[in-house]
């Protein structure tokens, strides 16, 4: 089914209703496509099969394999490159918070 992409639609649709900035889209984009990858690397890595197949079988394995699942082609290709630009973008906000961060 397309839960995780509706899933995933819905709270988009949250974080920009409720904080209507740009910088809280890419860093919530960015926060869920690190949660889906640590718990995939859990699933890698952990001893119990019964969590890794409960992990396997409900939670994909990051933003790209939401992507890659329910898109093929030309859409597949710019959602993607848009999610790099985001992530992007991401990695420029924290570039510009370590540099302005004080010194202890």
């Amino acid at each position: 089914m397309y839960i995780d992409a509706v899933i995933l639609i819905v709270l988009i649709l949250v974080v920009v209703m409720f904080f209507k900035r740009f910088s809280s889209f890419v860093f919530f984009m960015a926060i869920v496509d690190l949660t889906l990858r640590i718990l995939t690397f859990i699933k890698n890595n952990i001893g119990l099969p019964d969590v890794s197949a409960l992990i396997g079988k409900y939670i994909p394995t990051s933003i790209f394999g939401i992507i890659d699942k329910y898109t093929n082609s030309l859409p597949n290709t710019i959602l993607k490159w848009a999610f790099v630009i985001i992530m992007i973008i991401f990695l420029s906000y924290i570039i510009k918070i370590f540099i302005h961060k004080k010194k202890i």
